[in-house]
């Protein structure tokens, strides 16, 4: 192919639109999801005492960081879902959907069964007053019960990205959202339920989102066909296999993550409060950034299914073109306004001043990171779930902890050299497999 018709697919502009009409409702979509929270925070802030805010939110914190270790089921059913698209199968969109489903709902029900033990961890790291923990308990006995909902939700959304309808997991979302705030001030102002009442809130409307986004998926499927078989050791082994490798994935990202924030709390409350800064536009870079490694997980699996080597390559080209002007727009963005979003973050004049020193880890931080998240959708996209994995592993232990031993004299900013680092050598080794992949003909595979 020459240098010429390289550029000129680079313009495909039903490609483009494609990416788009994913990407910006899962963008609006990601800064829904943390809405459910914030409802339950304004609720809870507006009780008498203190308390009850502090001890929901330990317990809210506790069902999160759950939930988050579950959330490879749904990148292994979005890439899945994706193929079973493009394949046109009838059988394999079935099994991608009625197999997520039951490794989902049996996941939920097992945490259902330990919910003693996750909540006796949980109270035991909190270390609250008697108060506070008879709070934690309310809120996280409550809330634990939508557990298989919320499990279940994670492979039912997912599927439904591999399926391309983004705008309708939006309005699921907005509309569980809606619902939430209107059981809040009921429960909570109309019933007097107090911290039951914000708990059993978010529990509705986790089933909520099971019951219209099973409408949804069955209207796509039409007539839901079932094969025992699916089920079988042998047709579910390689599923677990993919979920097996996604969660060692996430785990070791979240390793690290609490390394940065644990290591910071132990150079002094400063650097602690500077680190939660810095997370908060790390959050924000995700909101945007995910939504176009979305779009890629989405339509690199359709292209997968349909065994179309250059139909991935097009769509990865694309899709870096739109991760790039993101990741560009997030950096403008914090050169013109990051002092001023620090103001809002925190008013304590000793902090902005020392997160004077950080802002270049802010500039760079969209443009740097980008390439992993990209890449993260990619292979997604593709099941390579193993590749994920090993480039992990492998920059987490190759790069970001001996980085961080080279840069330890630069305390909590070696802290974030080491960050970028990692999360740029995690870009560069995916990258590099992709065009290995690309090259030998395996991409499609």
């Amino acid at each position: 192919m020459t240098n010429h018709n390289t550029l000129s697919n680079l313009f495909q502009i039903s490609l483009h639109q494609k990416i788009i009409v994913i990407a910006i409702p899962m963008i609006l979509s990601n800064v829904a999801t943390p809405l459910m929270g914030l409802v339950d925070t304004a609720v809870l802030g507006h009780m008498q005492g203190t308390y009850f805010l502090a001890g929901a939110s330990v317990a809210a914190l506790i069902i999160t960081q759950l939930y988050w270790l579950c959330g490879f089921l749904r990148m292994t059913s979005t890439g899945l879902s994706a193929q079973a698209k493009g394949s046109k199968d009838k059988d394999q969109l079935n099994q991608s959907l009625f197999q997520g489903l039951l490794i989902s709902f049996l996941l939920g029900c097992f945490l259902l069964l330990i919910q003693d033990g996750i909540l006796a961890l949980g109270l035991y790291f909190a270390n609250a007053t008697p108060v506070i923990e008879e709070v934690i308990s309310e809120y996280f006995s409550t809330r634990i019960w939508g557990a298989p909902a919320a499990i279940v939700n994670l492979a039912l959304i997912g599927w439904l990205i591999g399926q391309q309808k983004a705008k309708q997991v939006l309005l699921i979302q907005v509309l569980a959202n809606l619902l939430n705030l209107a059981l809040n001030l009921w429960f909570v102002f109309g019933l007097g339920l107090e911290v039951f009442g914000v708990a059993l809130a978010s529990v509705i409307a986790e089933y909520f989102i099971v019951v219209v986004s099973m409408i949804v998926a069955l209207n796509i499927i039409g007539k839901p066909i079932m094969q025992k078989k699916w089920f079988s050791t042998v047709y579910l082994r390689p599923l677990l296999s993919l979920n097996g490798n996604t969660f060692f994935r996430n785990l070791i990202l979240q390793a690290c993550i609490a390394f940065l924030i644990f290591k910071g709390v132990g150079f002094g409350s400063t650097s602690a409060a500077i680190n939660a800064i810095l997370m908060q536009f790390f959050t924000l870079i995700a909101l945007g950034l995910d939504g176009v490694a979305y779009a890629a997980e989405a339509l690199v699996g359709e292209q997968k299914g349909q065994k179309d080597t250059n139909g991935i390559i097009q769509v990865t080209l694309h899709g870096l073109v739109w991760s790039t002007v993101v990741a560009v727009f997030y950096s403008l963005v914090f050169v013109v306004w990051g002092t001023d979003i620090i103001s809002t973050i925190t008013d304590q004049p000793a902090l902005q001043l020392e997160m004077n020193d950080y802002l270049i880890f802010v500039y760079c931080l969209p443009l740097i990171a980008h390439w992993c998240f990209f890449f993260d959708g990619v292979f997604v996209g593709l099941t390579r779930a193993k590749a994920m994995r090993n480039s992990m592993l492998l920059c987490g232990l190759a790069v970001y902890f001996p980085a961080f031993w080279l840069f330890s004299a630069y305390a909590n900013q070696g802290l974030w050299m080491a960050m970028l680092l990692f999360l740029l050598s995690r870009g560069i080794s995916l990258g590099s497999y992709f065009i290995y992949l690309c090259r030998t003909g395996k991409v499609a595979v």
